[in-house]
């Protein structure tokens, strides 16, 4: 948390110093009060000074509490200023973090984590700075003064403040140590509510088809429950600081009170220095509360605060790479030597010794089951994940010697999911290419297939996509993120099994738009269907990881028999 703190307050120097000495001349009039009332009543009342003293002392209090309210709004007004600043600047660089980190990485965490630490985290962040300058120097501060305030008037009747303070210490101890342990299990608990109920907002169709609904809600309820459970119990344990802390302090005045009648009434204190004792013994009991509610909101803070630096501190796996490749104009557009890659330090291989090349302009196919390593092939390319072993290579240059930037610019990726971000089409399109033009974003749209569509939506190209894309079916989806891809006019196009949710028709009308309408691309295709790679200058047969055969369709059909197969078990379910 002292970390954080240095790092993140340090560019608020001026609400760190000027909020809490605003605080603490706030608390510096509340402890003068005390000793105005007790002459009030001794000087004014008793002593027969008359109305005009009273209205004299009392128009100094309303002054005093008018002077210590400014003092107040100014320490609130820094505080916030400074707590939302924190809280901004955090946000902005765990956000900039998480997209510098590698997909591994990412999933490490998981999404539902990720989203609790740059919301819930970060505002416990936020609300511990707040309390940082409002009260970390005001409560302590009362606390000390208003006990050596009490010794100034009556030592031997103070003695009563130095038995109260072990008492409280006691149950601050004894409160906090048994709640402080759960503060991160409910952190955790937190993140597994957030990831159920992602889950069952994205795949809600997928739950109503199945009929899953009340399952889901069952396993809701059982996480909410847990987590209400372990929040009930802290709660529970914080709940008898406040009742426990007042006991003590209400035995206590009622001593001062028995006490100091006595002391009265042989003359050794007045009745304005019992009211004025009485008065430190509240102090002393409100700023105790403050004081054990503080070390419950920093202990929560220094629990979120660990979460948040686990993020900040983790550093990319994927290094950019440094300066401008010398690019050759005679090297392969995309090469693998011997490349192995495994998405576990201590499991199999994904990827076993694939070794290929593939020329500028020139289209690959890749095909295979389901788990052999089809996706995990492509997403070396652009370095979604690095190669364990050997070197992936595009125009002649390793990747990990690319600029990232510039590397993926040159990659136009098409994902197996199709996914939509909120806005209008050309508002989606336009991430291939941020300036791109009205013919452009339509080009792209007839060669993906789109236009047709397009044209019929309300609105054409400025109609409102909703977020994912749910106001568009499966395949409209697939053709504006194709459509998106190549509005960017990469030099290399991959699509990951990007054309699943078309019928065959639209699938043959892509491929060959895409063949006659873009010059000297580099087309990867990633497909479960044999036809739709046929035609490919070279396939790629994947199997356990493993690339069982390389070549053109009739070369493959002689010497492999697992494309054979697939070729001949397709062909079989068509003639069917």
């Amino acid at each position: 948390m002292f970390k954080l703190a240095k790092k993140y307050l340090g560019a608020f120097k001026k609400e760190l110093i000027i909020g809490p000495a605003a605080k603490l001349t706030e608390a510096v009039l509340e402890l003068i009060v005390p000793l105005l009332m007790a002459d009030v009543i001794d000087v004014g009342i008793n002593g027969g000074a008359g109305k005009s003293y009273i209205y004299r002392m009392g128009g100094i209090m309303i002054l005093m509490g008018v002077f210590g309210l400014c003092c107040a709004l100014v320490c609130q007004y820094l505080a916030s200023k400074a707590s939302q600043g924190v809280g901004t600047v955090i946000r902005n660089d765990l956000f900039r973090r998480i997209c510098d980190l590698s997909h591994s990485q990412i999933d490490t965490f998981g999404t539902a984590s990720l989203i609790n630490r740059i919301t819930t985290d970060v505002n416990q962040i936020q609300t511990a700075a707040a309390m940082l300058i409002r009260l970390v120097v005001r409560a302590p501060f009362l606390v000390i003064g208003a006990a050596v305030m009490a010794m100034t008037i009556d030592l031997k009747l103070s003695l009563i403040f130095l038995a109260v303070a072990p008492l409280v210490s006691v149950v601050l101890y004894l409160i906090m140590s048994r709640s402080v342990p759960f503060y991160r299990v409910i952190q955790k608990k937190l993140d597994k509510l957030g990831l159920i109920t992602g889950e069952s907002l994205s795949g809600v169709r997928v739950i109503r088809a199945f009929s899953r609904g009340e399952m889901e809600e069952k396993r809701f309820a059982e996480a909410n429950d847990d987590y209400s459970r372990t929040s009930m119990r802290v709660g529970r344990l914080s709940a008898l600081l406040n009742p426990l802390t007042y006991a003590i302090m209400n035995l206590a005045i009622a001593a001062i009170v028995w006490f100091g009648g006595f002391r009265v009434n042989v003359g050794d204190l007045t009745q304005g220095q019992v009211i004025a004792f009485v008065n430190y013994m509240t102090q002393i009991s409100l700023a105790l509360v403050v004081v054990a509610n503080l070390v419950v909101i920093f202990t929560r803070a220094a629990a979120c605060s660990t979460r948040i630096n686990e993020v900040l501190d983790m550093v990319p796996d994927i290094v950019d790479g440094s300066g401008v490749p010398e690019v050759s104009a005679n090297a392969p557009a995309i090469e693998f030597r011997d490349v192995s890659f495994s998405y576990h330090d201590d499991g199999d291989n994904a990827l076993e010794k694939i070794s290929f090349s593939l020329k500028k302009g020139e289209t690959l196919g890749i095909i295979g089951g389901t788990g052999s390593g089809k996706s995990t092939l492509i997403n070396l390319i652009p370095r979604f994940y690095d190669a364990e072993q050997g070197e992936v290579l595009v125009n002649g240059v390793d990747v990990k010697n690319h600029p990232l930037e510039a590397l993926r610019m040159k990659i136009g990726v098409v994902p197996q999911k199709a996914l939509l971000f909120s806005g209008t089409v050309a508002d989606n399109l336009r991430w291939g290419k941020e300036n791109a033009s009205e013919e452009e974003i339509k080009r792209a749209a007839e060669i993906a297939q789109a236009a047709e569509f397009i044209e019929k939506l309300p609105e054409k190209y400025d109609t409102y996509i909703a977020q994912g894309g749910r106001n568009l079916s499966g395949g409209q989806k697939q053709r504006l993120t194709i459509a998106r891809a190549l509005v960017g006019d990469p030099d290399i196009l991959i699509l990951d099994d990007s054309a699943s949710a078309l019928d065959l028709a639209t699938d043959a009308a892509l491929r060959k738009a895409i063949a006659e309408n873009t010059t000297d691309m580099t087309v990867i295709i990633v497909s479960q269907r044999a036809n739709s790679i046929r035609q490919a200058d070279k396939i790629i047969v994947m199997e356990d990881g493993e690339a069982v055969g390389i070549g053109t369709h009739d070369q493959l059909m002689e010497s492999c028999g697992v494309y054979r197969e697939i070729v001949m078990s397709q062909e079989s379910e068509g003639h069917d």
